[in-house]
Parts: structure tokens; C-alpha cells; sequence
């Protein structure tokens, strides 16, 4: 999302780094240059000035520490300068962790979600529901949208859904008036009178949280925040979040402003955060309305979303990276004993190839390649410009099925022969199987010297395994690879490239 802002602020550490000192002037200039790709990114005018106003001030008279150098400096001012625009305490030792659903007792906890049209609030009920499914907390999905054609059986549909898909022993239930016609609720007293009926059925079932999906307008107007904010009189929700589309931009800024002043919304949640968008939206839209961002929506599927982390983004946009939140997706994937067990399988040279597709699946599920490669630090700048198939994981999965079980247990003894069947029966050729198996093997026996190792010969490990495994790999990633599984330079990238050059 913040490609662009990231690429200016990496051109300006570049810059500074050969400089001796920092300085008003060699700062300033290189705060112009940010200033104009936030600009570009869509952030709001004012919001752009302050950012850089305030950097430069800090840059004034900074004294650069003997073992940094000035660009390495700069990195820590604007850092801590783009924690406090996302909303986090750049002065805390530890960022706390963003706050939680609150629990009621007695329950429910009441959740009041709006937004604009097509902002994807619907769906992101569902995603909250299904996070909160995840904690074990059951909740209740209810219809309040009586404007929109099909609103109740969409909700009904994501709640059946979340049952289906997403994994916890508690229940999501649904409420909804069917017989209440887009035309009959148009009254305001209608759909506060669907809410108190909601509730009213959620304290019957012992539901932990009641998450009300309000109606939604195609703009901010007095008919749509008179009835909102009849059911916030009428109900008293603990938390009011406003789902707002990050694609929008300034658009997305201006009407979150607009819903903060009349409802004291007390979070954002920025959806189609994964896009290709400029981002403008999720760097201003704290600073413009007051209302931190809580969440953001990651994808289509119902688990994806998360906690908004200030310190984490930042670190995002600087390249830093963001090993917490994937050491985090990991831990909601894997339990400590099967990463123990795994542990134990690579110190003995026993990992084998059902073992890898069950890593693989699991790392499917934390998010796409991309998204998870992106979280290493020095790595999202590497693989910027690249088309990542995600199918290929498709075609690695299915030559794996294609083995017969002794073969998974022991890839050495496919030989040609072996080959040509698993290729005909994947629907692959025999060449991308052996180079499967030869990928896979280079791991494993670098995998079981990285087990055996101290803490210091694991780094060394770490080496050789990036040598190991650079034959075709990843170009790009300094070696790295994951076996049956390639990248190459998007061609997207190389036409711009070369149009901006004949320009």
C-alpha cells in the first residue's frame, strides 16, 4: 500500500547517508521530497506539512551518534514521527497493545458498526465475528441495514459462513426481520426497534458480543445520521466503529470526519488494506478525525483481518519489516508441540515431504507469499516489482499428492521413471518433479545442519541455506527460496520503468 511514501523516504536515507552531519538545509531539501510523494499518496494537505514541519524539527541541531550514520539517524526521528501519526506513543519503551473488545458483564457487549456504502462493512461484521470466534467469545450478527436490497441475507449468509470456515468451539448466530421491506424501513423507528429486538434475543441466548450492522447511504447525509444516531440512544453501544474503504482516499478521510463529529466513533476500520491503493487514507486519517485506527482487513476471507499496530506500520513503510505480527500468524497456525516436533524432525534430517505440504498449507492460510515475505525486514523492497504466482503453490501441492507414500517419505528414490507418473498425474512435467526433489533435498540437509547447530553456528547455517537454495529460486531475494516456488520481475513494472524513461 505505501510503496510510493516508502521508496521517497529510502531515496532520502540514501541521500543523508552521504552526508557527514545533518544539517537545516540538506534536511529541508530532503523533506520536500517526502512532503510531495505523501502528496502523491493522497494523505491530506495539512497532515503532509505537519509530518515534515515536525521532522525537520527534530533533524535541527541532532547530534548523530558515532556508530550511526546521518541517514540511519533520520530513520529513528521518522520513525518514531510516523508512530505518532498512526496514533501510538513514539516515547513508550513497549507500544502497548491495541485495545481489545471490551467484555461486559453482564453481557453482551454491544458493537455498533457503520460506514458508507460499499465500504465493506457487512462483510468486515463478519470478519469481527469471526476474530471474536477465534477468542471463544459467541456472538450475534444483526441485521439493522433495512435500506439495502438483500442486506439481511448477505449478513445471514457471512454468519453461516464464519460457522462454516473459521475454527473456535462458539457460535456465531444471526438476527434478522426478514418481513421488514426496504420500503416499510425507511422509517427510523423501524430499524432501532430491529436492534432493541436484537438485543433482547441476545440476552435470551447468553451471546458474549452483539454486533449491529447499521444502514449505510452512498454519502453522508441527515436521514442516515438521524437514524444512526437514534440506535446509539436508543442502545448505548460500548463501541461504535466506522468501517471505511482505504481505496477512497481523501473521500474516505473527509466522510470518517464527517460520522467522528456526529457519532464519537471510537475506531476506523480501514478495509482493502492488501490493495494497490496509495494510502493516503490509513497516514491521515487519525490526525484528521481523532479516531485511532483499531482495524484493518487484509484480504477477502473472513479471517483476515487484524489489530492495527502504529509502531508496526511504520516500521512497514520503512522497510524494517514486521517479524511480530508473522511470528504471530505463525503462533495462531501452529501449536507449540507440533513446532517442537518439527524442530526435532529437522535437527535429525527427518523432514520429508508430507511434512512440507503440511507447512505449506499452513502458511497458505497465514496470508499470500507476498504479503508474509513482505514482513521480513529488507525483503519488501526486494520483491517490490515482482510477480509472485501464487498458483505455482497450487502446482507444488499437487505434485506432492501425486507421490505415493513412500515417495513423500523418501523423495531421494524418484528417479525418471517416478517422475514422468507424478508429472502426468499433476498435470506437471517431469523436470519441474526433479527439480522439486532436488529444491527439496538442498533444504532438508541444510535444515538438519541449522537444527544441530549453537546460536552461533545458526547464522552461518542460515547462510549456507540461502546459497543452497539460490539455483532458480527467488532472483532477487539474495538466494532465499521455497521449493517449487519462483518469482520473476513483474513486466508491469518494466513498462512503466520504460515509459517514464521516454518521457
Amino acid at each position: 500500500m505505501f510503496d510510493r511514501v516508502s521508496d521517497s523516504f529510502n531515496g532520502v536515507f540514501k541521500k543523508l547517508s552521504g552526508n557527514s552531519t545533518i544539517s537545516e538545509s540538506n534536511v529541508r531539501e530532503a523533506m520536500d521530497e517526502v512532503r510531495n510523494a505523501l502528496l502523491e499518496a493522497d494523505v491530506h494537505y495539512e497532515v503532509a506539512e505537519a509530518f515534515c514541519k515536525k521532522v525537520l524539527e527534530d533533524a535541527k541541531g541532532q547530534q548523530v551518534t558515532k556508530s550511526l550514520k546521518p541517514g540511519q539517524e533520520m530513520i529513528g526521528i521518522v520513525h518514531r514521527r510516523l508512530i505518532e501519526l498512526f496514533g501510538g506513543d513514539p516515547n513508550a519503551k513497549e507500544q502497548p497493545s491495541p485495545p481489545g473488545i471490551v467484555k461486559m458483564s453482564p453481557a453482551p457487549t454491544i458493537i455498533m458498526m457503520c460506514g458508507l456504502q460499499g465500504s465493506g462493512k457487512t462483510t468486515t461484521c463478519g470478519k469481527l465475528a469471526g476474530m471474536l470466534k477465534k477468542q471463544g467469545r459467541s456472538v450475534m450478527l444483526a441485521a439493522a441495514d433495512l435500506q439495502r436490497p438483500a442486506a439481511i441475507d448477505q449478513l445471514e449468509t457471512v454468519a453461516r459462513q464464519a460457522n462454516e470456515e473459521l475454527s473456535g468451539g462458539s457460535q456465531v448466530h444471526f438476527y434478522g426481520e426478514h418481513d421488514k421491506s426496504a420500503e416499510y424501513g425507511r422509517a427510523v423507528g423501524v430499524a432501532i426497534k430491529v436492534c432493541q429486538n436484537a438485543l433482547k434475543e441476545a440476552k435470551a441466548k447468553g451471546v458474549d458480543v452483539l454486533i449491529l450492522d447499521t444502514a449505510g447511504r452512498l454519502h453522508v447525509n441527515d436521514e442516515l445520521m438521524h437514524e444512526l444516531k437514534g440506535v446509539r440512544s436508543m442502545l448505548n453501544p460500548h463501541h461504535i466503529f466506522l468501517v471505511v474503504d482505504a481505496m477512497t482516499g481523501q473521500d474516505a478521510v473527509n466522510s470518517a470526519k464527517a460520522f467522528h463529529e456526529q457519532l464519537a466513533v471510537d475506531g476506523v476500520i480501514l478495509t482493502k488494506f492488501d490493495s494497490d491503493t496509495r494510502g493516503g487514507a490509513a497516514l491521515s486519517v487519525k490526525q484528521v478525525t481523532g479516531a485511532p485506527i483499531r482495524y484493518i482487513g487484509v484480504g477477502e476471507k473472513l479471517d483476515a483481518i487484524e489489530p492495527f499496530h502504529p509502531e508496526r506500520m511504520a516500521g512497514r513503510i520503512l522497510g524494517m519489516g514486521d517479524v511480530v505480527s508473522l511470528v504471530e500468524k505463525a503462533q495462531q497456525e501452529v501449536s507449540e508441540e507440533e513446532a517442537a516436533e518439527l524442530e526435532a524432525k529437522m535437527a535429525k534430517g527427518e523432514l520429508d515431504m508430507e511434512d512440507f505440504l503440511k507447512q505449506m498449507k499452513m502458511m497458505r492460510r497465514m496470508g499470500s507469499m507476498k504479503s508474509l515475505l513482505g514482513m521480513l525486514p529488507g525483503v519488501g523492497s526486494a520483491i517490490k516489482g515482482m510477480d509472485i504466482d501464487e498458483k505455482q503453490l497450487d502446482r507444488t501441492e499437487a505434485m506432492i499428492l501425486s507421490m505415493t507414500p513412500e515417495e513423500r517419505k523418501k523423495p531421494d528414490i524418484i528417479k525418471h521413471s517416478r517422475k514422468v507418473r507424478i508429472a502426468s498425474g499433476s498435470g506437471s512435467d517431469a523436470n519441474q518433479v526433479g527439480q522439486l526433489a532436488k529444491q527439496f533435498a538442498m533444504m532438508s540437509k541444510v535444515m538438519k545442519q541449522f537444527g544441530s547447530m549453537g546460536a552461533g553456528g545458526k547464522m552461518a547455517a542460515a547462510k549456507a541455506m540461502s546459497g543452497a537454495l539460490g539455483g532458480g529460486g527467488m532472483p532477487g531475494m539474495g538466494g532465499m527460496s521455497v521449493p517449487g516456488f519462483s518469482m520473476k520481475k513483474s513486466t508491469k513494472s518494466k513498462s512503466i520503468k520504460s515509459r517514464k524513461k521516454r518521457k
